[in-house]
């Protein structure tokens, strides 16, 4: 007869197969989630507060901090930076996204949205005064749209 083990007992052998647990919340973790947020409101916060509408006349003074509106632009390649740099972080095996099944759900989703990017441009680029942000950009969505499948490649990376 086999001895019989505790119902909430595990055997040494089923806890040799499983990997070891580590931690959800690593500085890691916690710079991405900085970055991928710092670029989210920066974009939004030059957009809403800073940025000229185009079709407003006469022509409106730009709200917020001077050096913002200076920047024009390049607001958006900064937004969209730290946003794409914290989702590269967040790759790392030390990261939740980075490890097990987060890499496919990290991967699937960057390529997914990433297309989705792309062809939202190409459907509405007669008139993209349609959606906010996509009438800023213009050709640069492409780069946007890219720049997330090129995030996905890095989780790919990861897959094992």
């Amino acid at each position: 007869m086999k001895p019989r083990l505790g119902l909430g007992r595990k055997s040494e052998m089923d806890r040799l197969g499983e990997p070891p647990r580590e931690p959800v919340l690593t500085a890691r973790t916690v710079i991405a989630l900085l970055l991928v947020v710092l670029g989210i409101a920066w974009i939004a916060y030059y957009y809403v507060v800073v940025r000229v509408d185009p079709t407003v006349l006469p022509p409106e003074k730009p709200g917020g901090p001077g050096f913002l509106a200076d920047l024009g632009g390049w607001n958006y390649v900064i937004g969209f930076g730290a946003f794409f740099l914290g989702l590269a972080i967040s790759a790392h095996p030390s990261t939740p996204l980075g490890r097990g099944r987060g890499v496919v759900v990290g991967m699937l989703g960057c390529f997914l949205i990433g297309l989705a990017w792309i062809c939202t441009y190409y459907v509405i680029s007669d008139d993209v005064s349609r959606l906010p942000l996509f009438d800023d950009l213009e050709n640069y969505n492409l780069i946007v749209g890219i720049g997330f499948m090129a995030v996905g490649f890095t989780f790919a990376t990861r897959w094992e």
